[in-house]
């Protein structure tokens, strides 16, 4: 069972969107990537807990959803916000079992709720945020986080002590590429940990792929 609600999105113009190229995101992922950006959402999945409330944000073409269905069939009710119509429409043609579906279209900026979750996932989400940007929207996560709550959080990781080179010129060619088809806000990749350090959260689990590129986190909400 799902729902759609189209927020009045009159927003911050069309950044971020990827309407261009939801046909081919996936494919495009797995061209560079292979399977790794999925293998290391696929590998925290187990981690939700049965009849949680889960938010989704910036889930993309809706792939995840078949994924969760086939650890939890049913008992989840999910919320889906994603800003790309086109990736919202393909999200609706996934198999998500009996768990209960709400699509919502917007910005995470615009996003309200008066529900708390269980559960925040988001993958490859705050790669295209300025610094200014990745605290509003992080502090809106938080607050729609239940104490005690998992955040699930996976992305790509580089710093200049430890980054290779290899992994700054894909970065570099990647917010190039995003930049003129999907206006992508950010010019560079921000590190997130410090957000989730200074509002005490607790990593569970932390695992890389792809050479250290690909970041997953399992944290654990302690406020």
């Amino acid at each position: 069972m799902w729902y759609y609600s189209d927020a009045i999105y009159l927003g911050k113009g069309m950044k971020n969107n990827y309407d261009n190229i939801a046909g081919y995101y996936d494919v495009l992922s797995r061209l560079v990537f292979f399977r790794t950006q999925v293998n290391a959402q696929l590998d925290q999945l187990k981690a939700i807990p049965s009849g949680s409330t889960v938010l989704i944000v910036g889930g993309g073409t809706g792939w995840i959803l078949e994924e969760i269905a086939k650890i939890h069939p049913s008992g989840l009710t999910i919320t889906y916000v994603e800003i790309s119509v086109k990736m919202i429409e393909l999200s609706k043609q996934r198999n998500t079992a009996d768990n209960i579906l709400e699509y919502v279209h917007t910005s995470m900026e615009d996003f309200k709720s008066p529900v708390s979750y269980d559960v925040v996932i988001t993958a490859f989400f705050f790669d295209n945020f300025s610094a200014e940007t990745i605290g509003r929207v992080f502090n809106q996560l938080h607050v729609l986080l239940k104490s005690g709550g998992k955040w699930l959080f996976v992305d790509f990781y580089y710093t200049k002590e430890s980054g290779k080179k290899w992994q700054w010129l894909l970065l570099k060619i990647m917010y190039l590429f995003f930049d003129k088809v999907s206006a992508v806000e950010a010019k560079s990749l921000i590190n997130t940990e410090h957000y989730f350090r200074e509002r005490l959260y607790l990593p569970v689990k932390t695992a890389f792929y792809y050479g250290g590129f690909i970041k997953s986190v399992i944290y654990l909400k302690s406020e």
